[in-house]
């Protein structure tokens, strides 16, 4: 099975149901199965082949949807770049994986024009929205968008298919953190296994209405399309969490069933005054992304008491890990869950033999979820994807530190570049973040570690406040030594006004740390 017959076979089922909401537009399935074979159609008649990659700079749009499947349909590799990249990152993606093709924007095409006349494999510019493009200059083939989709002289039946399960679908960067973005291969197989097993812990019918609020660019975004469109629902895209009452708004007019957030978009809800409103439709609220904290559990389960809440970890290169069953988040508020259906994890140490329970040491995936490898990074490759259990396979070493209780159920301990270390001790910054949470006041909460000559580092809490509240560090801090051992107590709290974010919406630790050592140079 291919990506791309999410869209096909719901559009065979489910014709004449609302399939994709965005504004005051609302799209079918068969008109969106129509306008992407149209888009399909013309980028083979400009000599898109199978495997080209052609890249998505847009924003959270109908016609970002449609050229997602109109490159699948096409053979293609997708990659969705957030629109607001700069120049520079963008040209270094689309050099890095040779792109053929890219659709963006009208409007900004004149900021990006120079930096495309760079891109040395870019052959053909697809242009999206109003403007009248045939004054535009470019050394590369400019095409309207618009025209290409209205164009009902161009076919509206799927193109003949190029493509076999194991061929490459879709490019994911990663926000370049450690340096460089790396682009995440990977295949129809690795999308189809996780988009399947991640709607059967769900429990995705063609009745949900699930409503994104990340860009597509972030792949937790991303598969809210890919995994409303397998099950026939439908899906709202809203372009952020910036107008919060009006999504609100929009959850209880549309009949919302399922809500995907981030810990940044959990912090913002706890915030607001939510008496005023009633969800009966709301059926699911999912978290991923970095782990949400125990005590925005608790507030929401009191909040949404009729929701059924999913905590879940995963990371890009493997889209999903693990999840946890809702009726163990009293039992168990601080673990991430066990693995998904049709996927094994466990933990080894650093000569990457199994440890024993609650023995903490790096997670490893085995599955068909898991990435081919980074695009022509074959040492970085080398690094994450190993030899496995059985012969001739190789799983995933994730770089993200568990333990495992007796049942299989993980718990996450910290990156492994993140651990502080300090008197001697190994420290989880996400341990004393659960413990920041905890003390009403505090909005959102960064645990680092500073260089020290005695303790070899020290632990710093930088922290924001919620509207109104007051705090001083002696409060904060014997708040800490109340709950957490000795050697874990923050020696210094920091308060800001905003914690620097990625693009996916988690906290940007390497800017926190940076701020810092700003601040004390």
């Amino acid at each position: 099975m291919q990506v791309e017959s999410f869209l096909e076979q719901s559009a065979k089922c489910y014709p004449s149901k609302t399939a994709l909401i965005c504004g005051d537009r609302r799209m079918t399935y068969r008109e969106l199965e129509e306008q992407a074979n149209r888009l399909a159609h013309s980028m083979l008649s400009e000599g898109i082949q199978r495997g080209d990659r052609v890249a998505v700079y847009l924003d959270n749009t109908v016609e970002a949807v449609v050229s997602i499947f109109a490159i699948l349909k096409a053979g293609a590799v997708f990659l969705v770049v957030n629109p607001t990249t700069k120049t520079d990152k963008l040209l270094y993606i689309l050099n890095n994986c040779r792109a053929k093709g890219i659709v963006l924007p009208v409007a900004k095409f004149g900021e990006v024009q120079e930096k495309l006349g760079q891109a040395a494999h870019l052959q053909c510019v697809w242009l999206a929205g109003e403007g009248d493009v045939s004054g535009l200059e470019s050394s590369k083939r400019l095409l309207g968008l618009s025209r290409v989709l209205e164009d009902l002289r161009v076919p509206a039946l799927p193109p003949r298919k190029k493509c076999i399960n194991i061929d490459l679908a879709a490019l994911i960067y990663t926000s370049g953190s450690t340096g460089r973005p790396k682009g995440v291969m990977l295949t129809h197989l690795n999308i189809v296994s996780a988009a399947t097993s991640i709607t059967s812990y769900l429990e995705n019918t063609p009745d949900d209405i699930i409503i994104n609020l990340l860009p597509l660019a972030f792949d937790y975004g991303l598969y809210q399309v890919l995994m409303a469109f397998k099950m026939g629902a439908a899906i709202i895209l809203e372009k952020s969490f910036a107008y919060p009452h009006a999504v609100l708004q929009t959850i209880i007019r549309e009949k919302v069933t399922g809500l995907p957030i981030v810990p940044t978009i959990s912090a913002i809800l706890l915030q607001l005054d939510l008496a005023a409103y009633k969800f009966p439709s709301l059926r699911y609220i999912s978290n991923t992304a970095a782990a949400l904290p125990t005590d925005h559990i608790q507030k929401l389960r009191k909040l949404f008491p009729h929701v059924t809440i999913f905590s879940m970890y995963g990371l890009t290169e493997c889209k999903r890990v693990s999840y946890l069953p809702p009726d163990q988040l009293d039992i168990r508020p601080t673990s991430v869950g066990r693995g998904m259906p049709n996927e094994e994890v466990y933990v080894v140490d650093e000569n990457g033999q199994r440890v024993p329970p609650n023995v903490v040491g790096e997670l490893v995936v085995r599955g068909a979820n898991v990435m081919k490898g980074y695009w022509e990074l074959p040492a970085e490759t080398a690094e994450r994807l190993r030899p496995g259990p059985l012969p001739n396979e190789m799983v995933l070493y994730t770089g993200d530190l568990f333990r495992m209780d007796e049942e299989g159920y993980l718990y996450f301990f910290g990156r492994k570049d993140d651990i502080i270390k300090t008197r001697g001790e190994k420290v989880s910054p996400k341990e004393v973040e659960d413990v920041l949470y905890a003390l009403p006041g505090i909005a959102e909460a960064a645990v680092i570690g500073m260089a020290d000559e005695v303790l070899g580092q020290s632990i710093r809490a930088v922290v924001t406040l919620r509207e109104g509240a007051q705090l001083t560090e002696k409060e904060v801090l014997r708040h800490c030594a109340e709950r957490l051992e000795n050697f874990m107590v923050p020696q210094s709290v920091d308060f800001v006004p905003s914690l620097p974010k990625t693009g996916t919406g988690k906290i940007n630790k390497r800017l926190v740390a940076a701020a810092q050592m700003g601040e004390e140079a």
